[in-house]
């Protein structure tokens, strides 16, 4: 061991001295310990921890390599949020199907102070965007051109809201952004399922982008194999050394018009300069002894989430066992209720009225459920919206630090690799959000979500989006960080998670990774993962229920806090990575 690193070991364990002669090797080799284990993980040989216990700090994402920066950034004398945003600028670089610069997203929080805030970076509709610009010449809605290619794209949100991020932590940008340099010039070494994702990916690829990109060769790739992504580095580099203007103004901003250009996009310079994120009330309601703290709109999530505890806790979910017919015919009926309000009220309230105090009323909720018929499945056809008067390719994040501070993030490019393009001379994905418009009423989306004018395309405006970061309190401290990505299934997998802690008394674990269900109006279906009980799905096919198997739902990142006293007392985090993907814990 160097001089140099038994310098560094000072530092790492906190001494005023260290002497070069030793007497005591047990000390020696103490301090060696608490070096290596706080040192960086190797980008080009790595493997996921899926869960964790720990006393101080907690992240949670979809790749090891981003875990790993924001946890880098706490040790170095840097809170949750400080890990937030190094975490998405890394996810940015090792995760690109759903990590991103080129999209936007949510964070819920709460600070150690007791305030909540909700941060909003979603994407926009670009100045010249107009109601029917998915439509042919006979109205049909052309929903290719909403979902791939230049045309796709909304206004990016994200490094504005990382810089918003920025005024809650601690740490200068240049030490946030510097581990994502590093893995976008350097580069890291590739999981099997990315590359199986670029293999599989090379015709959309190939079809949406006329220059070389980084994800594309001629050879296949395979696990190990190390990703470079040079335009993207310096990409990185110009925010870097100019800040927000960095990306919204000057040679990034040029690239990203020139690219809308070279096809049918209509994101301008201007577009990009006058983006602004917007600080929302975060929306806040009791669920028994417990406060959930989760998104407002132009995301449906809070609203459905608050929804779904309601019309459930009318039933008493609890009394009913976990996965048992009874609880899941409780809780698909009530997602189908929210789900038929969901199409009918919510879009951005900056631009249309939204009735949300009369959608999460009690009296309101009372009545959605008056027509429940236990052992009997509902019928979409003729349970409509309440009448009032007046991607899944997403990625979360979840964080906690020895502060007090808990962080909920969900960032999106909409579909796996969003609108397939990448900006040339820039190496960063674009998204593809505007397919979360309701490009004509009635006719779904890519998840299948229906929608009415209520959220139709306009200039400024914000698509309505299912992402739901949420944070529980128990006597006003953090006691679960959640989220998920997953379309539309976002809401429902969020509750179920809740649910499962705080009603069936599930670990941490297995409140993640225990099969999900889904039901969302329309189609009239429940989908359920392929290792859901077989003799309850022959229960719910009696009952009347369509049962549709499907792959995974959502990627489920989730922390819970146990805390004794005060915040300084000793508590117990437990951090778990979803099973259903390269997800990862880490902590200290």
């Amino acid at each position: 061991m160097d001089v140099t690193n038994l310098y560094l070991c000072k530092d790492n364990c906190q001494f005023k001295t260290l002497h070069l002669r030793m007497k005591k090797l047990s000390f020696f080799a103490i301090c060696f310990t608490t070096f290596c284990a706080q040192a960086q993980i190797n980008h080009f040989k790595y493997n996921n921890n899926k869960n964790i216990t720990v006393n101080k700090a907690a992240v949670v994402s979809a790749h090891a390599l981003a875990s790993d920066a924001g946890l880098s950034v706490m040790k170095k004398g840097g809170n949750a949020f400080d890990a937030a945003i190094a975490t998405q600028l890394a996810l940015a670089v090792v995760y690109p199907g759903a990590g991103n610069i080129g999209g936007g997203g949510f964070m819920v929080a709460h600070t150690s102070s007791g305030k909540n805030i909700a941060l909003d970076y979603r994407e926009s509709a670009p100045a010249k965007a107009t109601k029917d610009m998915y439509l042919d010449s006979a109205k049909n809605a052309v929903t290719i051109l909403s979902m791939e290619g230049r045309l796709a794209s909304g206004v990016p949100g994200t490094v504005a809201g990382l810089f918003a991020t920025l005024k809650y932590a601690k740490l200068p940008f240049s030490t946030l952004i510097e581990e994502a340099i590093n893995l976008a010039e350097k580069g890291f070494a590739l999981t099997k399922a990315q590359a199986e994702d670029f293999n599989n990916s090379h015709a959309v690829f190939t079809r949406n982008n006329k220059n070389q990109v980084a994800f594309v060769r001629d050879a296949p790739w395979k696990e190990g194999d190390i990703l470079i992504q040079t335009e993207l580095a310096n990409t990185l580099k110009r925010i870097r050394d100019k800040g927000v203007k960095g990306f919204y103004e000057g040679e990034t901003a040029k690239l990203i018009a020139t690219e809308m250009k070279t096809g049918n996009g209509i994101i301008t310079e201007a577009d990009l300069k006058n983006y602004k994120v917007k600080e929302r009330v975060a929306m806040q309601f009791p669920y028994k002894d417990y406060q959930i703290i989760t998104m407002p709109l132009p995301s449906s999530g809070g609203i459905i989430l608050q929804q779904l505890f309601k019309m459930t806790a009318q039933k008493n979910l609890a009394s009913f066992p976990f996965h048992s017919k009874e609880s899941v015919q409780l809780i698909v009926e009530a997602e189908r209720r929210a789900f038929a309000d969901r199409a009918e009220f919510m879009g951005d309230e900056d631009f249309v009225k939204v009735p949300v105090k009369t959608l999460v009323s009690d009296s309101y909720l009372k009545n959605r459920m008056a027509d429940y018929v236990a052992g009997k499945a509902g019928n979409s056809s003729k349970i409509q919206p309440g009448q009032i008067k007046e991607s899944e390719e997403t990625t979360h994040i979840s964080i906690t630090d020895a502060e007090g501070n808990a962080v909920a993030v969900t960032t999106t490019l909409n579909d796996h690799f969003g609108s397939k393009t990448i900006i040339s001379g820039a190496g960063f994905v674009m998204n593809n959000e505007m397919d979360d418009f309701s490009v004509k009423p009635g006719v779904p989306n890519m998840y299948g979500a229906i929608g009415n004018d209520k959220n139709a395309i306009a200039p400024g405006k914000r698509m309505l989006s299912s992402m739901t970061p949420t944070i529980v309190l128990k006597n006003n401290k953090p006691f679960i960080v959640v989220g998920t990505p997953g379309g539309t299934t976002i809401p429902t997998s969020v509750f179920q998670s809740i649910v499962n802690v705080i009603d069936y008394k599930l670990s941490a674990i297995d409140a993640v990774n225990k099969p999900k269900f889904h039901h969302q109006w329309q189609p009239d279906i429940i989908s359920v993962e392929k290792d859901f009980d077989k003799s309850l799905k022959e229960d719910l096919n009696k009952m009347g229920y369509k049962i549709v198997e499907r792959g995974t739902i959502g990627r489920t990142e989730l922390i819970t806090i146990t805390a004794t006293g005060n915040i300084k007392s000793k508590i117990k985090i437990t951090a778990v990575a979803d099973k259903r993907g390269d997800d990862d814990a880490r902590g200290y």
